[in-house]
């Protein structure tokens, strides 16, 4: 592609934007109690973790995901909407949908796969937005 743009602030925004709404998602006022209980995950067990590795390896992991949608996003021609529609579809017909068939396999519960289905969703469509918006 030769008109291809990677706007490389958007993309690390993109990222910072899925740790926001993972903060969010993830704390008592989401859904921090259901996903514990799906997890099977208690205070006590959740104790003693190295977050700093977790969430280190986690941003990295997250700025690929921002660099891969920023990819697919390259085209000149790529606006705030078609970004926000590749982000969702991204998120729920590749992430949402493995991250579902890997945990019917697991025998998760369907809350499982709808809280971090969801998150995928919801982070990754709002990545495709700010990538696509911010040309």
């Amino acid at each position: 592609m030769e008109n291809m743009i990677i706007n490389h602030l958007a993309v690390f925004a993109a990222a910072i934007s899925a740790f926001v709404i993972g903060g969010l998602w993830y704390s008592p006022a989401l859904f921090a109690k259901p996903w514990m209980k799906a997890n099977g995950f208690t205070e006590k067990s959740l104790e003693g973790a190295n977050m700093g590795k977790i969430f280190g390896v986690s941003f990295v992991m997250t700025l690929f995901m921002a660099y891969n949608l920023g990819f697919f996003l390259g085209d000149a021609n790529t606006d705030a909407m078609w970004g926000l529609t590749a982000g969702f579809l991204a998120g729920f017909g590749w992430a949402a949908m493995g991250l579902s068939i890997v945990a019917m396999f697991e025998r998760r519960p369907a809350a499982y796969m709808f809280i971090n289905g969801g998150y995928l969703v919801v982070a990754l469509s709002v990545m495709g937005l700010i990538i696509g918006a911010w040309r």
